[in-house]
């Protein structure tokens, strides 16, 4: 752990109270030492402060050498005011009271008091400061101002401009955070109003983000919008699962419905922030096309069954089988416990080394960092912001791992963090990349053993100089030359598994990405894109000996050399590139289980159905890109008979050899701790609700 830096305090007092805080530290800031509060709209502690609303004055004084006391004439915004020697705050003072009632008298001039229709009615700070500091009649009798209701933003973020009071909030998002810059404040006086340009559809891949932000109902979830009201909700904190950042979440839900995705603060991981796909993708958990009862085949029809005639049914023809004769191919929505249940059933149960998360062009046969003797462990997300460079090699990052985009966009926009951006096409991180590196589709592997080269790296060939390197990618050789004196020092190079695992000579390029970190004395990022396939590389979910990977699994099954398949919550008509073999694969293949969430495609071929729990349902732990495992709780009941995937296989397990069983998702990671090393010491008991970090 890197030294924490001295920070210099200073000597404040608040309503008297003395306090020392850091130098330059926003006042509304130091209240909330005190557990006092500053009512705030426009100020957010992650964007910048801008003293618009004026909410938030309160009465500054210092004391003078003669010892007297001399107050600033007017009162002051806490949100812009920092810390300095001597500085005297008052923030309960009749004066104060009265200036904050003259703000929401303003305020209010206009806002329409739609709080029974509005969806921000009963969680609105509007609302709360309207109660708590405001006047108690109106002076204003007049007509309100009137604009155009409900207004489409996009399909995410419905506008009600009449409810804006002009904080700023939405715009700042999307120039400090996001980077887009799609919204601005448009004309001026009472007909200032936040929209895109052009009116273009506001199409930002984290717009969701500007309506948990916005202090009154103007922006409004669309997906959401009168379905429920705030006290007709039920919340719990949960792990966002569909991609591999584990972004921490609270789900809110209604008549075992998920209704709406909140992001919840987690300074390690998300901040507080969520991508679009997180916010909004949760509606495929409540589809109608879930599966919830378990099915076997007869005849040429699937038929609804009990749970012992689908066991009795897989334990037939499992007994008929060896072990080279069975393959499991697991997907990414499956839990530690998931993952490590199958193995044991598999591995040691039926001596299968045929199984494979991974559904890449390019499969290695194992893992990457274990072919190449390197360390597992990767750069925490928080760590970006010290990098002084960043190295995103085929990745576009605000699509594959639109959190970590974040935390490398927030470490070039306030610590000026160098970013070199390699692919074969624009990307979102050119927009702040300080070096483009843009190389022809299939030249990765090319540019990668450029970079090494030109940054003189012990062991690279030299055969790659960089007029070599232009001819062949078509990056200029001034440009490389100049990117790899940057990542000459220490850096952190990010690549992501779909990303170059798809393209042409895909593997050849992550292994120069990998040697040329080794080389450079950096972690090796290769960060997976799915939400537990982290888990199952540390679980070690891959073949074995001469087992097969995923290719080879499809193939065998069309040769016959595979009877018995078992799909683990993944459908490889969605997830694999060839729907040919994939076809012909589950055509062929004599038993086929599908134990899934849904009814796919898949589905229509198999023997057996088992319905399975989705993550909002059971408990388990998820691993994210940086090896940090998060506990995840149910938040509502499994619909039907739908069981969690671990369950399945233990229960399947005592049919095949009794043997003592587990009961519960905490005893199965409790075996994890002790059999797999990378796991050791992590239990239910003592994981930190933020997580923990694998060693």
């Amino acid at each position: 752990m890197a030294a924490v830096a001295d920070v210099q305090t200073v000597n404040i007092s608040i309503n008297d109270i003395p306090l020392q805080v850091p130098k330059g530290e926003m006042v509304v800031e130091s209240v909330k030492r005190l557990g006092l509060e500053i009512p705030i709209f426009c100020y957010h502690p992650r964007l910048k402060p801008v003293g618009m609303c004026r909410m938030c004055l309160v009465e500054c004084a210092f004391k003078m050498p003669d010892g007297s006391i001399r107050k600033m004439p007017k009162p002051q915004a806490g949100c812009t005011l920092p810390a300095s020697e001597g500085l005297m705050v008052y923030t309960d003072t009749e004066a104060i009271h009265k200036d904050r009632k003259g703000v929401l008298e303003f305020l209010l001039i206009n806002h329409p008091l739609d709080c029974p229709i509005c969806d921000r009615g009963g969680e609105c700070p509007l609302q709360n400061n309207t109660l708590a500091y405001g006047p108690s009649t109106s002076r204003f009798v007049e007509m309100k101002r009137h604009a155009p209701k409900a207004f489409p933003l996009s399909k995410y973020v419905t506008l009600d401009l009449e409810r804006c009071i002009q904080c700023g909030r939405c715009v700042r998002f999307t120039e400090e955070i996001s980077g887009d810059s799609q919204l601005a404040f448009r004309f001026r006086g009472i007909r200032m109003q936040p929209s895109t340009f052009e009116m273009r559809e506001f199409d930002s891949k984290f717009s969701g983000n500007v309506i948990e932000i916005c202090p009154v109902g103007a922006l409004t979830n669309a997906k959401y919008r009168f379905r429920a009201r705030p006290w007709d909700l039920q919340t719990k904190p949960a792990i966002c699962t569909l991609c591999s950042n584990g972004c921490s979440i609270y789900a809110d839900y209604r008549a075992n419905e998920i209704v709406r995705i909140n992001g919840r603060t987690n300074d390690a991981v998300n901040e507080e922030w969520t991508c679009d796909k997180g916010k909004f993708g949760h509606g495929k958990f409540n589809s109608e096309s879930r599966l919830r009862t378990p099915m076997v085949r007869t005849g040429d029809k699937l038929q609804p069954s009990a749970w012992s005639d689908a066991y009795a049914a897989i334990t037939a023809a499992l007994k008929q089988l060896s072990g080279n004769q069975i393959a499991v191919l697991a997907g990414s929505l499956n839990s530690n416990e998931d993952f490590f249940a199958a193995q044991k059933l598999f591995r040691d149960q039926l001596g299968s080394e045929n199984l494979d998360y991974r559904f890449t062009r390019s499969i290695s046969k194992q893992n990457i960092e274990m072919q190449l003797g390197l360390s597992s462990g990767k750069s925490s997300i928080a760590s970006f912001e010290n990098q002084k460079a960043v190295l995103l090699f085929g990745t576009s990052l605000a699509d594959e791992e639109p959190i970590l985009f974040l935390r490398i966009r927030k470490a070039w926009f306030n610590n000026g963090t160098k970013v070199i951006v390699a692919n074969d096409k624009p990307t979102d991180a050119d927009s702040f990349g300080h070096q483009i590196l843009t190389y022809r589709p299939g030249t990765a592997a090319t540019l990668a053993g450029g970079l090494a080269s030109a940054a003189g790296l012990k062991g690279s060939d030299a055969r790659m100089t960089p007029e070599h390197v232009e001819t062949v990618t078509g990056v200029r050789a001034v440009d490389l030359v100049a990117a790899a004196e940057l990542l000459k020092e220490h850096t952190a190079p990010v690549v992501t598994t779909r990303a170059l695992y798809d393209q042409p000579n895909g593997l050849e390029a992550t292994e120069a990405i990998a040697a040329f970190a080794t080389n450079n004395g950096s972690v090796f990022n290769q960060y997976s894109l799915c939400a537990n396939d982290q888990g199952a590389a540390d679980l070690g979910f891959v073949p074995g000996g001469s087992g097969k990977n995923t290719h080879e699994i499809l193939k065998a099954c069309v040769t016959g050399d595979i009877k018995l398949l078992w799909l683990v919550g993944t459908d490889p008509f969605a997830e694999y590139h060839d729907q040919a073999l994939v076809e012909a694969a589950l055509e062929n293949v004599d038993f086929l289980v599908v134990q899934d969430l849904w009814s796919t495609k898949a589905v229509g071929y198999a023997s057996v159905v088992l319905p399975v729990t989705s993550p909002y349902e059971t408990e388990g732990t998820y691993t994210n890109i940086e090896r940090r495992v998060q506990r995840i709780r149910p938040v509502l009941p499994a619909p039907g008979e739908a069981k969690p995937v671990w369950r399945t296989i233990v229960e399947l397990t005592m049919r095949l050899k009794p043997e003592p069983p587990v009961f519960n998702a905490s005893e199965v990671m409790d075996r994890i701790a002790k059999e797999v090393p990378a796991f050791a010491g992590i239990s239910y008991a003592t994981l930190p609700e933020e997580g923990q970090i694998l060693v």
